[in-house]
Parts: C-alpha cells; structure tokens; sequence
C-alpha cells in the first residue's frame, strides 16, 4: 500500500510535467472561480449602490406614507406622532425615514421687477438622504438646525439660477411671513423633479411659525435598503403605525409596478451570470476529465507495472483521482487570485468594500468546490485505471 504522502508527491509532480497540457484547463476553471468570488463578494455591494442609484429606475426603494385626511372635509387635521416615526425608523430593511409636510405654503417676492412664486416645503435633515439629494453649492440644513429650529432656507437648482445664480443666492436672506431666512445651499438631483423650484425649510421651524396648524408631520419618506425589502417594509407599515395611532387616513404608496420590473430585469442579468459561470466551470471539470483520461491512457503500461510489482486497485484509483484534485486546487488557486484582484478593482470604483470574512468565506467555499469538482471529473479515469487488467496493460502499445 502506497503511502498518502507519497500519492501527493507523485501527483503533484505529474501535474506539473503536464503542464502544457493542463494550461486550458487551469485558465477555465480558474476564471470561473474568479468571477464566482467577484459576484459572490461584490454582489451586496453592488446591490447597496444599485438601491442607492435607484432614481434612475423610478426610484422603487422609496415607500411614501401620508395620512390623506383632507379627503374627509370637516376631521381634525392629524399627523405622525414621534413614537410612530420611530417605530417604522427601526423597522428591519429601512435605511433612513424623513418626515415632512404634504402642505406646500406659496410665497411671491418681486425680482427684477418681475413676480416670482416660491413654494415653500417643509422638511426634516434626512430629506436629503431619502430622496438621494446633493447639495450644488452651500450647505443643506443638518439635524442640528431643524433641532434649533434655525431660520435657514435651500434653494432648488432652478429656483437658485432664477434669482441670480447658484453661488450669488449663497448668504442671501429671503423673507418668508414676518422672518428673514438665510440662504444656506443649493440642492439638485435626480429625484428631485419639480421641486428645483421650491424653497426648503425645516419643518420644526414652519411648524412654530404656522398658527393654522396647517404644517405638521403628516407624510413620510422610507427609504428601504434595497428592493427585497420594499413589500416587506410596506406591510408592516399599517400594523406599526396602528399600535400608536390612528389608521383611518393612512394611504402607502409604493412604485410596484416598476419595483416587478427592476427585480425581473436583475434576476435575468444574474441568471445569464451565474449560467456563464456554471458553463465555465463545467467546461473546465470536463477537460480535467478529458485530461486525465488521455493520462491514464498514455501511462497503462506504467499503471500495468504498478499492478504488477503488487500495488493495489485503491492505490491506482487514488493516485490518478489525487492528480485531478491537484490540477483542480492549482486552478483555484489561480482563480481565488483572480477573484481577489477583480474585488480590490470592483471596490475601488464602487468606492465600498464588502468585509473581509465575507471574501474569505468565499475564496474558502471556491476552494473547496474545485476540489469537488475535480473529484467528481477525477472519479471515472481513475476507476478504469484500478479495474486495468495487468497482463494486457503491460502489452498495451
């Protein structure tokens, strides 16, 4: 009985007189391990940026809740209490909730000579966060200042160049009812639509200042993490807010019929993906099968002599089964490699990297399926080297 160490010396060195010929095979397997890696790894990565760019997709993250009292004249105007906010701000798959008026209030100011109609919209400091908006120029109001209750104001993009330019409205003071408000920053962004020629203020600041009680708390911004969380996020809302308050006015809306698209769009890409990969590999363990057939018919006088001087059925099998484990290992060692290059480049752009048990869970998982599959390409050349006959593998020409 050949010794296991023995078996691996012998196996790895076959290996690598073969090498030429085993190159086709070690190039597919390896980069279908490292694409497997790079998805694996990036795959959450590429989601976040995805929901995060979502705008561009209609912005299907998004869950808009409000309380549509003003479609029953005559009932006590209502809002969303703290508690609610809380509650859905804490909700699994949320990532920031912004909480703002539905009531726009209009203001007209004169400007070169000219009225200009300002409509004015209340807003807390994760407005811009939920709705994906930058600032142009300027600061945008933070959570400190709607805290303060700061007489500040942001300026739509549109708005801003119409009252003399992005960086000449910077500092400026617009009057708004008896207060003057200070013109902190520009926003833009891809979500924003209309309202580039709004005026943003902080809803706690309109709030003090509105003695109707017209300005109030009574629409919401969920932003969800990514789309799997949509329909969960929106069902959960009216039970949630119920335990706090009143549902009778509560509407939630939700893009479904873009959210269905997206999602059928991405499992399509990421079918195509996966099949490439999955083709790459079983291509690769059909050459380490095609190989080691070719192997074990070039050596039958070798493995005949080896029968001969009394080495065993097991110790055949396990040799030629031990060189396709071995080719399949080097190949996803090339392709763990590969794989960790193409996540370093893939993070750098993305300007987010996924933790490092995740890659190395994958890189180990990678590792441990190529060795599988040499196993399983491996297992029939080996059986018909065991099963050799000694005799007639010695005569073999």
């Amino acid at each position: 009985m050949i010794s296991p160490k023995d078996i691996l010396i012998l196996s790895v060195r076959q290996v690598f007189r073969q090498k030429r010929r085993n190159l086709g095979v070690v190039l597919a397997i390896g980069l279908g391990i490292a694409g497997l890696i790079a998805i694996l790894s990036m795959g959450d990565e590429v989601k976040k940026n995805l929901n995060r760019d979502l705008d561009l997709l209609g912005g299907v993250t998004l869950v808009k809740v409000s309380l549509e009292e003003e479609l029953h004249p005559g009932t006590r105007p209502e809002s969303f209490t703290p508690e609610t906010q809380e509650a859905i701000r804490n909700l699994p798959g949320v990532a920031v909730l912004s909480a703002t008026a539905k009531e726009i209030l209009w203001l007209s100011m004169l400007h070169e000579q000219a009225a200009v109609q300002l409509p004015i919209h209340s807003v807390d400091a994760d407005y811009w966060s939920a709705n994906n908006l930058e600032p142009v120029a300027g600061a945008l109001f933070s959570t400190q200042d709607v805290q303060a209750r700061e007489r500040i104001c942001v300026l739509g993009k549109t708005l801003a160049e119409t009252l003399g330019g992005v960086e000449a409205v910077l500092g400026t003071y617009l009057p708004i009812g008896a207060d003057l408000y200070l013109v902190t920053g520009v926003v833009d962004g891809l979500q924003i639509g209309d309202r580039k020629r709004f005026v943003f203020v902080p809803l706690t600041t309109a709030m003090d200042r509105n003695s109707e009680d017209r300005i109030r708390p009574n629409r919401l911004f969920v932003r969800c993490k990514t789309w799997d969380d949509v329909p969960v996020v929106a069902g959960a809302i009216p039970a949630l807010v119920e335990r706090h308050q009143s549902i009778r006015y509560l509407k939630v809306d939700v893009a479904w019929d873009q959210l269905k698209r997206i999602i059928a769009i991405v499992w399509w890409v990421e079918l195509f993906i996966y099949l490439s990969i999955g083709a790459t590999l079983v291509l690769g363990g059909f050459g380490i099968w095609n190989g080691m057939m070719s192997s074990v018919t070039s050596r039958t006088r070798e493995i005949g002599l080896k029968k001969a001087m009394g080495a065993e059925e097991a110790d055949i099998m396990l040799q030629i089964l031990c060189e396709s484990v071995v080719l399949s290992f080097w190949a996803a060692v090339l392709g763990v490699s590969l794989g960790l290059t193409a996540v370093l480049v893939t993070s750098h752009f993305l300007g987010s990297t996924p933790p490092h048990q995740v890659i190395l869970r994958y890189a180990l998982v990678s590792l441990g399926f190529s060795c599988l599959l040499g196993m399983i390409a491996g297992l029939y050349p080996s059986l018909r080297a065991a099963r050799m006959d000694a005799v007639a593998a010695i005569r073999y020409e």
